[in-house]
């Protein structure tokens, strides 16, 4: 291994050492890697951007324990999935200044086509990920916070960009799992199983290449939540046994009752991609998947009477005192969902100097049907559609390297268009595995935002170790068409919105020495209310959404300093940041089961975060851990002054994670992984544990 390394991003760097560490001939492998890397022709999003940014390789990924696709992404520095169980369809990101109840502050692309589910900004929102097979990913590169001109400002966060592997001839790969998770918790005493088929390939005929993935996934899952007793006054009533008396993280003594949220998921994905390449630097890719999700959630209440018989509603004795049971816990629900994305990709290298990048992309929900029972016994229920639901996307963009890049800049300019719509309509049920037996509409929602954008950067490497990155983007922001409806408040029509917003960007890198690079980074970014966040007001069950048609952008100022480059035989990234948000967009739930849109007037987060990768620390073991520390502070909140000089909520103030792989010979692997997030709160004025 030479004792300098080139310095290049942080991403590539590690690449380039992992294969030198694995090579058997250094000057062959150093040719097919080069090879390699002009074949990928990697988006500018990753090209110009000025961001620290981590990667995973689709080698490194078979190095891990991945089920669903999203498993991936498990070590990444400072990154959290919130992925409960095999097969749960909440796994949204949490970056490092962004909780898990914020899915609309990060962005999913693959193959330049966006799978975020920007509808809204919760645990209820997250990216496609099933629409990416974990066996074609060629890389996973994590792209963080709001530096580039390019992204909008749902890059806050983080931002991943996955590439698939296009075939040079035929292959095939097949994947068979199985697994099983015992739990236990209260009186429950479960096992959460089931199995996933996957087979994905391809194959070339000229200069026409063509992608197939197929996945079949069937899994049960743990409990999601509990249900727990309210004391009531009056008397009389059942007397029970199989309760469990503890403490909430609020301290308060609670009666758990039962649990519910046991979801049992089967899915089926189908996609194919085409791409066609015209000439060397032009193509155009096609691409149509579909994702289908059948779910049936039940419910297990601990509650026995004397005679041994399961008790899910009324008033009840526990101890001989009174309490009243939410009987909509123990209801039990399904749902069908059928997703279709439709996407075109274009790039073509105009000239010398000149490059074309686009993405077109359409997202339907053509069936998204969800039944619920009213009780645990009962016929009647609810039948809730959003079938209209769904989003497009486009992106145009123009990449210049005046004099072949000779000249020292790189400069783009783009324009971007979104558009979402929400359509909901919720009714009453006389019984619930019926639709044909809908009575009163109890909830219509319905609404329409749109985004348009324009930004220009430009990369100027303006002296021979030191890179000028300054940007702009310009945004025009629309919400109308909002309809809120619920038959307790009556029929709402709201009027249209339009918000502006200009974000400047700027960063400064110099070469220190041939091996580190050190990085100061500034980036304004604004980021707009989603539709659901603008429209979605309902009860469902035990848990009312509350929205807000009047809710201001979120804007968000960031700062970094970063130094990147070599340190012993490993690459080493350390990072101090800070970030600032006015007007931030929460939608959380209390344990009241609220769940409220509102802006909170001012967030402070700052922090330091570690990365280092050593490949071949000792002879087959390569290495990966990162650490991040982070203070975040509510610094203003009219609605909420309690919550001010408290912790932002469900931000950590550790993480870290360490991976190791040991290579036994080129065909026995083995690896260890581990993961640790510290201390959050759920509440806004810190009152939970």
């Amino acid at each position: 291994m030479p004792k300098k390394i080139a310095l290049k991003p942080l991403s590539l760097a590690i690449a380039a050492l992992f294969v030198q560490s694995v090579a058997s001939a250094a000057d062959e492998d150093a040719k097919q890697l080069a090879e390699m890397t002009v074949r990928q022709e990697r988006p500018a999003t990753v090209a110009g951007n000025p961001s620290p940014q981590a990667e995973v390789t689709g080698e490194q990924a078979r190095d891990m324990n991945v089920v669903n696709t999203e498993d991936v992404l498990k070590y990444a520095p400072s990154l959290q999935i919130r992925k409960r169980y095999i097969g749960d369809r909440n796994a949204i990101i949490a970056a490092r200044t962004t909780g898990t109840v914020q899915s609309a502050r990060s962005l999913v692309y693959a193959d330049g086509l966006l799978l975020s589910n920007l509808i809204g900004n919760s645990y209820a929102y997250p990216a496609r990920w099933s629409l990416v097979g974990s066996e074609e990913i060629e890389t996973s590169t994590v792209v963080y916070g709001p530096y580039s001109a390019v992204l909008p400002g749902n890059s806050a966060g983080a931002t991943v960009l996955m590439t698939t592997r296009r075939p040079e001839t035929s292959e095939a790969h097949g994947r068979v799992q199985v697994f099983s998770s015992d739990y236990k918790l209260y009186n429950s005493d479960v096992s959460a199983y089931g199995h996933q088929e996957q087979a994905s390939g391809g194959f070339r005929v000229g200069n026409l290449t063509v992608n197939l993935l197929g996945n079949h996934l069937d899994s049960r899952g743990q409990p999601m939540s509990f249900a727990t007793a309210t004391r009531a006054s009056g008397a009389g009533g059942t007397a029970v046994s199989g309760y469990v008396v503890d403490k909430d993280p609020t301290g308060a003594q609670r009666v758990i009752v039962g649990a519910y949220g046991m979801d049992h998921t089967v899915q089926d994905v189908g996609k194919i991609r085409l791409a066609y390449d015209f000439a060397p630097g032009t193509r155009l890719a096609v691409t149509y998947g579909e994702w289908r999700n059948d779910s049936r959630i039940s419910a297990a209440s601990y509650l026995r009477n004397a005679a041994g018989q399961t008790v899910t509603s009324g008033p009840v004795l526990i101890d001989g005192v009174r309490y009243n049971l939410t009987a909509g816990n123990f209801a039990p629900s399904e749902s069908e969902t059928v997703n279709r994305l439709f996407g075109v990709t274009f790039d073509s290298r105009l000239g010398a100097d000149w490059r074309l990048e686009s993405a077109f992309s359409i997202y339907q929900t053509p069936t998204d049907v969800s039944r619920a029972a009213s009780t645990a016994t009962s016929t009647g229920g609810t039948v809730a559609y959003s079938d209209g639901t769904g989003w497009n996307n486009a992106d145009l963009r123009l990449i210049w390297k005046p004099n072949g890049g000779r000249a020292g800049h790189l400069v783009t300019a783009g324009f971007h268009q979104d558009a979402y719509t929400y359509d909901y309509d919720k009714y009453n049920l006389s019984s619930w595995l019926n639709e044909g037996s809908k009575t009163a509409l109890t909830n219509h929602n319905h609404g329409h935002t749109r985004t348009q954008a324009l930004y220009l950067q430009d990369e100027w490497k303006f002296a021979p170790k030191w890179t000028l990155t300054a940007g702009v983007r310009q945004e025009k922001w629309q919400a109308s068409e909002g309809e809120i409806y619920t038959s307790s408040l009556g029929s709402n029509s709201l009027r249209e919105r339009t918000e502006h917003g200009t974000s400047p960007k700027l960063s400064l890198a110099w070469q220190a020495t041939d091996d580190w690079t050190l990085r100061a980074s500034f980036g304004k970014a604004y980021r707009f209310p989603t539709v659901a966040e603008l429209y979605q007001t309902e009860s469902s069950g035990s848990t009312t959404r509350i929205s807000d048609p009047n809710l201001k952008p979120e804007k968000v100022l960031a700062k970094e300093l970063s130094a990147e480059g070599a340190l012993g035989r490993g690459v080493l990234r350390a990072s101090i940041f800070e970030e600032i948000v006015r007007d931030a967009l929460y939608s959380f739930t209390d344990y009241s089961n609220v769940s409220r849109n509102q802006n909170i007037d001012k967030l402070r987060a700052r922090g330091v975060e570690l990365a280092y990768t050593v490949p071949e620390i000792v002879r087959g073991l390569d290495v990966t851990a990162s650490l991040t520390h982070v203070r975040s502070k509510v610094l203003e909140n009219a609605l909420n002054p309690s919550s001010v000089g408290k912790w932002v909520i469900r931000v950590p103030d550790w993480r870290a994670t360490l991976f190791a792989v040991y290579r036994l010979d080129e065909h026995w692997s083995g690896s260890l992984g581990y993961k640790y997030s510290g201390r959050q709160y759920n509440n806004p004025d810190n009152s939970d544990q």
